[in-house]
């Protein structure tokens, strides 16, 4: 593994680096999806169980102890309570807003790493053939196989590298994307559900004490 890395050249270990990053966002970003995406029906069925006996506190607190962001979603307009509907609608917008960028942090390096590492390969691709075209003119006219081979190896093995990396990475981003559309829908589908029920006129919620 080492030889080949050693004629891949200086490039072959970027590419190698880019390899791991991409694995640890993408894992990461894999786990962070995985804690954030929950049964929001569930979920918020108990939560309105809880406001129609009034007990505000708890209602409160589990959504605390819930992660991701139906749950904030969730806090946000229960802290609110009722009243104006379009105060409550801006408070549960200012919350989801609020959580997007820790959706999404990280995904546009998985994203560029995809588009970069090709470029790399193809650099790199393009060094070994004016690495084996030097080394053919200075000993031209004999030139022997080995001559060339050097830079004959690094073209292919960085070209190989940056499409072994850049394809999953492409595919990783894609489905963490997809990902993130289901929890970004359950926000939504989240949103209105707490919004018609703290609206109702029969269901008042009184904002907890701190």
């Amino acid at each position: 593994m080492l030889d080949v890395m050693g004629q891949g050249g200086l490039l072959m270990w970027v590419i190698a680096g880019a390899s791991v990053l991409a694995v640890v966002v993408f894992l990461e970003r894999l786990f962070h999806f995985h804690r954030a995406q929950i049964d929001a029906a569930d979920f918020l069925e108990g939560i309105f169980n809880v406001l129609r006996r009034r007990n505000v506190v708890e209602a409160v607190s589990i959504c605390e102890e819930t992660p991701g962001p139906v749950a904030h979603i969730a806090r946000a307009a229960i802290l609110q309570g009722t009243g104006d509907h379009h105060e409550i609608q801006q408070t549960i917008e200012s919350a989801g807003l609020a959580e997007i960028p820790r959706l999404e942090r990280n995904l546009p390096l998985l994203a560029l790493i995809a588009q970069l590492t090709p470029l790399l390969g193809l650099l790199g691709t393009i060094l070994g053939l004016i690495e084996a075209l030097m080394q053919a003119q200075q000993r031209a006219p004999l030139v022997q196989a080995g001559d060339v081979a050097g830079g004959l190896w690094q073209a292919l093995l960085t070209t190989a590298a940056g499409l072994a990396v850049a394809i999953p990475a492409f595919a990783g981003y894609h489905f963490l994307v997809h990902r993130l559309e289901q929890i970004l829908l359950d926000m939504e589908r989240a949103s209105v559900d707490v919004l018609r029920f703290l609206t109702k006129p029969a269901v008042p919620v009184e904002v907890a004490e701190s």
